[in-house]
This record gives C-alpha cells, structure tokens and sequence, in this order.
C-alpha cells in the first residue's frame, strides 16, 4: 500500500473509529458469522399503493410515506407467518407473539434501528407519526435504549436514495431482514397478453 511505500504527510487522514460504529461491525460481523443468510428478491408493482398514498396524503394532515406502507405489510405478513418473526438463537429459535418492526435508520455516527412496536396493530398514519418521533429522537440523540433495542424484524430502505437492490445484514438476534429498494417505472405486459 501507498501509506508503506512512503505517501507524503497528508496524503491520507486515519479516522478513529466511534464506540456506536465499533459496535454495530462487532454485531454485524457476528451476525454474518453465526445467523444463517440467503437471499431472496422479488419486485413489486407499486403503482396502486403510490395511487392510494397521494389519495390519503390529500385527506389528512399526516403524510404518509411509502415506508409506513412497507412497515405495515411487513407487520401483517409476520403475524400471518410467525415463523418469520423469530430469532435466532443457540439452541433454539424463539417465536415471538408481538410484531414490533425495527426501522433502520443512518446517523452520522452510524446505523440504529429504531422499533415501530405492535406495528401490526396500528394504522399507517399511527406507524407514520411514530416513525417521524423516533427519527427526531436519533436526530436529537435523545433515542432510549427500549426504543432501539428487542425489535423483531427490521427494514431497512434505501430506495428513497436511488439505491435499486442492496443486501441487509440481519440484525441480531432476529432471523430476517428486509431490504428495500427503489421503486421505477416499468413496461409491464397486460395481464390478459400471451
């Protein structure tokens, strides 16, 4: 490398690393070593939940993102296959009976995931307030540790920056993951074509 062979002074800035960001590559790592991965995708027709969010964002004071949307079928979908809203452990794999839905969020200072609890319970405009006020809690740092800690699924959404398809790491203990990407216009054939 460059630094060996003698750089010239300035040529590079050594960051430390923060405590938050030494902790989540220690649980990433971690993750990736003893959780099972594989990988799934699949791509999603948007073009009735983009109609029906406009519609509802015209009617009501809170707006409501696509987030909200995906939080709340992700919700109903693990309580539907509780299989799914599980973690992983040594000798077991618990099966929990609540849905709280873990929203990654990045920070300046790295990743926290935040919990939208009982999210299958609540309403979008519910889960879209609650979002909102955990985001405003990691922008202040005000975040409480039971607010970012115990979730039992995550999602984590990169689409609002282009980003089309990416590959999350569970976040331990739980057993799955969802990442979202970018929605895009598409020619689609009829459903009545051959």
């Amino acid at each position: 490398p460059r630094e060996l062979s003698g750089a010239p002074t300035g040529a590079f800035e050594d960051i430390p690393h923060t405590q938050i960001r030494r902790v989540i590559a220690e649980r990433l790592t971690h993750s990736k070593q003893t959780i099972p991965h594989y990988y799934l995708t699949a791509d999603c027709e948007v073009d009735g939940l983009l109609e029906l969010r406009k519609e509802l964002n015209e009617k009501s004071d809170v707006k409501i993102s696509v987030n909200d949307f995906i939080i709340k079928a992700a919700a109903l979908s693990l309580r539907d296959i509780p299989e799914v809203n599980s973690s992983w452990g040594d000798d077991s794999i618990r099966r929990y009976n609540y849905v709280d839905v873990s929203v990654a969020v990045a920070t300046e200072t790295g990743l926290i995931t935040p919990i939208v609890q009982d999210a299958d319970l609540k309403g979008l405009s519910s889960i879209s307030s609650n979002v909102r006020e955990l985001a405003a809690k990691v922008r202040e740092g005000t975040l409480m540790p039971e607010e970012y800690t115990g979730g039992t699924f995550t999602i984590s959404n990169l689409g609002m920056y282009g980003i089309k398809h990416f590959t999350a790491i569970i976040n331990p203990p739980q057993a799955c993951i969802m990442a979202v990407g970018s929605a895009e216009k598409r020619v689609v054939p009829a459903k009545n074509s051959r």
